[in-house]
């Protein structure tokens, strides 16, 4: 159901590219449209893993440098029958960890050093179960698609705006285009919530499927708890809006309104959902 629902909502994110491109330059819009969002996605599938790292000071390490870490992760994925990813440290005090890669062969899996400190050993091995469910279920392309095609959408409406949100006759006079106006008002709106309604779909599918990864789920929910204190106060400071999904938890501050538009679904819904699930 959650695949379903998450190739309707890309189609309608294409839907609503195409359609941006076409109102503000006909049929070669529409076709300028779909050659941005080709070329976005090519880039985010074969670089988007290297360039999040990068961004963040991610930092390859070895078996001997992180044993505990190598233990759990090589467990986890010979359970899952997935290629061992490749695994990164993020020298930061928070409390959080990612997985990218366009699919099993070419995975990394990083962690911050505030996770490794802090939580217990069955609490990573739930974390990294979770993560680790991101890569079997492909969810980082699935992410990387949604991101691009919301991305090149928020460019196309700003481009628009400034163009001045008009359109052209066919002796190429600019007139007012009423649809075009409302399109550069409402698709960035729209593009961010159907990004949210990936994320957080793919977020609890990850958690449960995480869980039954590890074959208990109370350790993932346990390391959720600590995981949304330790978000609150202290926050991964290079962190960024466009990749806080990539996250188990949103590594941004945020609260009150601000929760309704993050990328991640309430800590306490994604625990009240494990604890439910049989031990």
């Amino acid at each position: 159901m959650n695949s379903t629902k998450t190739a309707l909502l890309l189609g309608f994110l294409t839907g609503l590219l195409l359609l941006g491109g076409y109102l503000f330059g006909g049929q070669q819009g529409a076709l300028f449209a779909l050659f941005l969002a080709a070329a976005m996605n090519f880039v985010s599938y074969f670089w988007s893993d290297k360039i999040v790292l990068s961004s963040y000071g991610a930092r390859a390490v070895s078996e001997a440098e992180a044993p505990k870490l190598y233990a759990i992760v090589r467990r986890l994925a010979e359970r899952a029958s997935i290629p061992m990813p490749r695994l990164y440290v993020i020298d930061s005090p928070a409390l959080n960890a990612f997985a990218t890669g366009r699919n099993p062969q070419h995975a990394a899996v990083a962690a911050t050093t505030g996770i490794l400190q802090n939580l217990d050993e069955p609490e990573i091995e739930g974390v990294l179960g979770h993560e680790l469910s991101h890569v079997l279920n492909r969810d980082i392309l699935i992410s990387s698609v949604a991101a691009t095609l919301a991305g090149a959408l928020t460019y196309l409406s700003r481009f628009a705006l400034f163009a001045g949100g008009g359109s052209r006759d066919n002796d190429g006079r600019r007139g007012s285009n009423p649809l075009g106006l409302l399109f550069v008002v409402l698709a960035p709106f729209a593009a961010m919530l159907i990004q949210l309604a990936v994320s957080r779909s793919r977020e609890y599918e990850a958690d449960a499927s995480g869980a039954r990864l590890v074959g208990d789920p109370r350790p993932l929910a346990s390391a959720l708890e600590k995981l949304e204190v330790g978000a609150q106060r202290i926050p991964l400071a290079s962190a960024d809006p466009t990749t806080a999904h990539l996250f188990i938890v949103n590594p941004l501050r945020g609260g009150g309104l601000a929760s309704l538009f993050s990328t991640h679904p309430p800590i306490a819904e994604r625990i009240r959902r494990l604890l439910a699930m049989p031990v």
